[in-house]
């Protein structure tokens, strides 16, 4: 079996771990980034690819090189690569996986401190408009700062990203100075969140909707403790994306594979 596997997060290296021990399968994986590849090889994957693929590329390698199962196990918020990868896997018509990571149970949570929003541009109106004092902690990535920084002094604005080529050059584009950069290695804990909200003194948090592998959990909980706003942004819809392509979780990935 060959797989042809969209990567980039902590599901999808929990995938290739899952099929490499449960299966007799080659699997490629893209990501944007050579980080996200290097953890990929690590995990288990045959090859990589590290940068992003245009979709004439994709079709080429699918086609080319004969793979059976497209999984598309991008971020939640890697909206137009979903789309895409949808429409490639009707076009040719190769079996299609969305491994997507479930939304966020807060039943249990005091969610007082959030305020939900469609987009990051319209985070950025929000904190400019109802939080214009303090620092703002941004842990949405380095692709989402350029939407906040059009509202937000860049004096109050600190990014926790991967501190890697591309990531710090946005930074330098956008006027970020480099002590304001927050380097990340993983989903931070509950402490380390409420260390950053107090180092930084911030009064706003920022994240995605990215599901309890993401820590939204913890920095609800760290927000709600330090007594400040978290500002997260739902996830988009994707118009291709059929009910029937989504599994939450590496049980229900099995039975999809198994039923093709």
């Amino acid at each position: 079996m060959k797989i042809f596997l969209l990567g980039g997060t902590k599901d999808s290296i929990n995938i290739i771990q899952h099929i490499k021990e449960n299966y007799d399968a080659y699997i490629m994986t893209t990501t944007t980034t050579e980080y996200g590849a290097r953890l990929a090889m690590e995990g288990g994957s045959d090859d990589t690819i590290a940068r992003p693929l245009p979709k004439d590329e994709i079709i080429k390698i699918l086609t080319d090189e004969g793979f059976d199962i497209l999984i598309d196990a991008t971020h939640p918020f890697a909206a137009h690569i979903t789309q895409t990868s949808a429409g490639i896997a009707r076009e040719l018509k190769i079996p299609y996986i969305r491994f997507e990571r479930p939304i966020t149970n807060l039943e249990n949570i005091d969610t007082s401190h959030i305020h939900y929003v469609n987009s990051f541009d319209d985070a950025g109106k929000l904190i400019a408009g109802k939080f214009s004092q303090g620092n703002v902690l941004h842990f949405a990535g380095a692709n989402t700062m350029a939407d906040i920084v059009k509202y937000v002094p860049v004096e109050r604005f600190y990014p926790r990203i991967l501190k890697v080529e591309n990531s710090i050059r946005k930074c330098d584009e956008l006027g970020i100075d480099s002590s304001h950069i927050i380097p990340m290695t993983g989903a931070a804990t509950l402490e380390e969140n409420i260390d950053l909200i107090e180092k930084y003194d911030a009064s706003v948090m920022i994240t995605k909707e990215s599901g309890e592998i993401g820590g939204v959990v913890e920095k609800i909980e760290a927000a709600n403790q330090k007594d400040i706003a978290i500002i997260m942004i739902q996830r988009p819809e994707i118009e291709l994306l059929e009910k029937d392509d989504i599994v939450n979780d590496l049980t229900e990935m099995d039975k999809k594979i198994k039923s093709f």
